[in-house]
């Protein structure tokens, strides 16, 4: 019953990050073209969040707390990749490169 309580609250925390997204757009604080960047930046945040929460001992084929939160820190890099990308190719490809190495010397480290 808790994971489904769990479920819909990310359904309604992933329904408020879109309608931050479109009020910053309607508000000039973002181009259009910045609405997917933002909403996988503060999807990242919720998915490093909802890591944080997860217990150590989870269920058999559920998610580990690593997972979730190594798939927020993914989702803020393309994030950010996605909007440097504006500035030079270059820029986005270290990004994802740095914190892909980054996150594979974490799994690399990890003890079970």
């Amino acid at each position: 019953m808790t994971e489904r309580s769990h479920d819909l609250i990310s359904i309604g925390a992933f329904l408020i990050i879109i309608v931050v997204a479109i009020v910053l757009l309607a508000a000039g604080l973002i181009d259009w073209t910045l609405i997917v960047p933002v909403v996988l930046v503060l999807t990242g945040c919720l998915l490093l969040g909802l890591g944080a929460l997860r217990p150590s001992t989870t269920q058999k084929y559920a998610p580990s707390g690593f997972y979730m939160l190594a798939s927020g820190i993914l989702l803020i890099a393309l994030g950010g990749a996605w909007y440097l990308f504006r500035f030079n190719f270059l820029y986005s490809l270290a990004l994802v490169l740095l914190v892909l190495g980054a996150l594979a010397i974490a799994a690399g480290t990890r003890r079970k």
